[in-house]
């Protein structure tokens, strides 16, 4: 067997079999640590709900505010492209979908090869537009760190390789698939540790600030 296929079957195999496990241990511990920290006890007499105010902050704030746009609109625009060309890559892509079908036994429809690949080239073009704007932008630059740079790196990775590995532009054609797979077990073990982990936390702080604002009868 030669080294490409050996090294396909590794990441496909005990690579990822090490990743997923890290990746949902991890969230499992995230979110226990998030849950168990608790809230203090409210004594105050409620001037509101909480489950009503709660989801409308969850709705309002998955829009940008007037004043953001205004003062940010290329970090606005890009944020919105890429995450809508994320998803449509990752589970809209028919590949993907019955990677997902061969492992938990069900699947959805999915959409034509040309659309997905043009959703994940707009959202590299995105990231890369990102990576521009915090280079060059010396406000975005000073508030920029080392788990910033490594997150951005951890998601454009899986989409250029992925790119890659979709038009067959690096061969033989199992080396740039197991570096595709391999990019995403990468992102997998981080995710739980990083600024990614806000995937599964942004709508519970959401939900939470709007909640405690509608108890004490405040417009969240």
């Amino acid at each position: 067997m030669n080294e490409p296929m050996e090294f396909l079957l590794w990441v496909r195999g005990p690579a990822f079999d090490i990743a997923a496990l890290i990746f949902i241990v991890g969230i499992i511990l995230r979110l226990f640590e998030i849950f168990s920290l608790g809230r203090k006890p409210n004594f105050s007499e409620p001037r509101g709900t909480e489950f009503g105010p709660g989801m409308k902050t969850i709705m309002n704030r998955s829009f940008p505010e007037s004043g953001t746009f205004k003062r940010q609109p290329l970090t606005v625009i890009v944020g919105y492209v890429f995450h809508i060309g994320l998803l449509i890559s990752l589970v809209l892509f028919v590949p993907h979908i019955e990677l997902f079908r061969e492992t938990f036994g069900f699947g959805w429809p999915g959409l034509p090869n040309p659309i997905v690949d043009a959703a994940a080239v707009i959202s590299i073009v995105a990231l890369l537009a990102a990576l521009w704007h915090r280079i060059t932008n010396p406000v975005m630059r000073v508030l920029t760190n080392h788990e910033d740079w490594l997150v951005w790196a951890l998601t454009f990775l899986p989409m250029l390789t992925g790119y890659l590995a979709y038009h067959r532009m690096i061969e033989p054609y199992p080396l740039v698939l197991g570096l595709h797979i391999l990019s995403v077990e990468a992102l997998m073990v981080f995710f739980p540790f990083t600024k990614l982990m806000h995937a599964f936390t942004l709508f519970i702080a959401r939900w939470y600030n709007g909640a405690m604002n509608g108890r004490r009868g405040v417009e969240s």
